[in-house]
């Protein structure tokens, strides 16, 4: 079977079998494709560690649009979504080289910034007023910074899924695991506030 049909495979087997969500398969996409970009074969079996050599120099010397190196991270991605995909092949005893022969680089360690509590304070304070866009953009960032949610998960918060008498809530995150998050007394308040001046139109 060509790479291009094993890829499409693939991808759906992160779907169904795997539960993955959208996002994920479609970065996958992106990754295996850029590959066999490169690769320029169909073959499974043509893959070997000479060519994942000249692939790891590819993407080290590759530049994104806006003329940068791609970051030490995403050449990681590049090659995680291979060496899954060659474990896919082997599971399905498609002859092709071992996920094993694909080592990661050593990741450079994140200078991580942390806000002070001044500047925290301030950021939190930011939007005046207590028109309903103020309150809302109050509780956005109260929640962010006091419950630890993902963008992602906070984007996706339905207020339905919000037990404000028990101030907590389910989030599906990643790896579409459920957990529990509780929210901090200015949390709470904030979006009481809010949410008793929002005004949802329904069809």
């Amino acid at each position: 079977m060509k790479l291009l049909g094993l890829k499409k495979d693939y991808l759906e087997s992160l779907e169904i079998e795997k539960n993955r969500s959208q996002l994920t398969i479609k970065n996958y996409d992106h990754y295996l494709s850029r590959f066999l970009e490169f690769a320029k074969t169909d073959s499974p079996a043509a893959i070997n560690e000479e060519w994942i050599r000249e692939y790891r120099l590819h993407l080290n010397r590759l530049r994104d649009r806006f003329g940068r190196n791609l970051k030490k991270q995403t050449q990681a991605y590049h090659l995680i979504a291979l060496r899954n995909f060659l474990k896919y092949l082997a599971k399905r005893d498609v002859k092709s080289l071992a996920a094993e022969k694909i080592e990661l680089g050593k990741m450079p360690a994140r200078d991580i910034e942390f806000l002070e509590t001044d500047e925290l304070n301030r950021l939190l304070k930011a939007p005046e007023g207590e028109a309903p866009p103020a309150l809302r953009d109050r509780a956005i960032l109260e929640l962010f910074f006091s419950t630890g949610l993902r963008l992602s998960e906070l984007a996706n918060l339905n207020r339905d899924s919000i037990n404000l008498a028990e101030g907590e809530f389910s989030v599906r995150g990643k790896g579409d695991k459920i957990r529990l998050v509780f929210l901090s007394d200015a949390a709470r308040d904030t979006l009481k506030k809010y949410l008793a001046k929002r005004v949802d139109v329904r069809a």
